[in-house]
């Protein structure tokens, strides 16, 4: 059965071939579709989505699916405006993706109320599963502890042991300061100042200049998307990296790497939750995405994929979609796909699945076109995120 042409992912399935048992299932995807972090989520998450209905195959599980999507514009009010029209008025029973913490700390609280599901992707306080964790959402691709302590862990152990940190002014900003900055005092070593910046931003010209003279070895960038391209490309400009400083991006997508090109993104260490390279599985499933779109998936696109397709095995299992049923089969049943393989959802609603730290390869490393990243570890699943009784979550007992 195919999907092509349906206009903003609504999954049409033809009337014959609905049992009379079907459960109709709707799901929203809220992103930034036209802003700084559009690249990372946007229309992709969207296709993802919408390849994980048509791997399910919805006609033979006893399942319709509609998809819908929405721009929530960076903006708290305007996403928990959308929510709740979709919620109260327009019948969606999950909403997905949601990168950008401030909107998803809003939207946690909304789907609780509303008693429905919220399945988040790109969205990094690791809050979601620690003080503000909810029975009706999952937090799936990766959180600020899980990058704090893969990227920030390797950057002081191999000798970047002070550092300045240039935070967005937000709650993911906020978040990735505080959780990395743990992570190095810990290791031994010592932060020795941080500024926030605006968010988004264009100029971070006046912050580079102040974390250079704070002779930190490291400047760290908790931001993400088009502000840490731009921190890098400024960075570079101004000859911090090549007069010594390091910088270390504590979020950093594969499509950073392709705006920035490796002449500017050779060496940088990340941590990520996945590659479109590692594997047979997950080469195969992007090359399909890539047909669709033209590039290779992000990590928060493909937990997209994965959160989508482990939801519609939960409905289907159940035959029935009430939220707390399913939030608890989604807990209960393992998950397992293409792009993260074998995973499970931890009763403060933590997905888990393997993490990996990369570092990125140099020109003449690369074989080609998205030929990025050279596997440096990899963190098994149960010890990628923070330990369950360390969140403060109430759900864990």
């Amino acid at each position: 059965m195919t999907y092509k042409g349906i206009l903003l992912g609504a999954v049409a399935v033809a009337a014959f071939a609905i049992p009379a048992y079907a459960v109709d299932v709707k799901i929203g995807v809220l992103n930034d579709r036209s802003g700084i972090y559009a690249d990372v989520a946007g229309e992709g998450s969207a296709v993802a989505a919408r390849m994980a209905v048509e791997d399910f195959d919805p006609a033979a599980n006893g399942l319709t699916v509609e998809i819908v999507s929405a721009d929530h514009q960076n903006k708290p009010d305007v996403g928990s405006t959308i929510a709740r029209q979709w919620y109260d008025t327009e019948n969606v029973d999950v909403i997905v993706d949601v990168p950008t913490s401030s909107v998803a700390l809003a939207i946690n609280d909304i789907t609780r109320e509303a008693n429905k599901v919220f399945l988040n992707s790109g969205a990094a306080t690791s809050d979601l599963t620690g003080t503000a964790c909810s029975p009706n959402t999952i937090h799936w691709t990766y959180d600020t502890w899980q990058l704090a302590n893969g990227t920030g862990r390797a950057v002081v152990e191999s000798g970047g042991d002070t550092w300045f940190f240039m935070t967005a002014d937000y709650a993911f900003g906020h978040a990735l300061e505080r959780d990395t900055s743990a992570v190095v005092e810990a290791s031994g070593g010592k932060v020795v100042g941080s500024v926030r910046t605006p968010f988004p931003g264009t100029d971070f010209s006046s912050f580079l200049l102040q974390g250079q003279a704070s002779g930190a070895k490291v400047i760290g960038l908790a931001n993400a998307g088009g502000d840490t391209i731009n921190s890098i490309k400024q960075a570079s400009e101004f000859g911090i990296t090549q007069a010594g400083q390091s910088l270390a991006g504590l979020l950093v997508f594969i499509s950073d790497i392709h705006a920035l090109g490796l002449d500017q993104a050779q060496g940088l260490l990340l941590t990520s939750s996945f590659y479109w390279d590692l594997n047979d599985d997950t080469r195969a499933w992007s090359a399909r995405f890539e047909e669709q779109t033209g590039k290779k998936p992000t990590m928060i696109q493909a937990g997209v994929y994965s959160s989508v397709l482990h939801y519609l095995k939960a409905v289907a299992a159940l035959g029935d979609k009430d939220a707390g049923a399913v939030i608890a089969k989604m807990k209960e049943m393992p998950s397992s796909d293409p792009v993260f393989g074998e995973g499970q959802v931890r009763p403060d609603g933590r997905h888990i699945h393997n993490s990996y730290l990369f570092r990125v390869k140099t020109p003449a490393e690369s074989k080609g076109p998205w030929d990025y990243y050279e596997t440096v570890s990899t963190t098994p699943a149960e010890q990628a995120f923070r330990p369950l009784e360390e969140g403060g979550c109430p759900l864990v007992k």
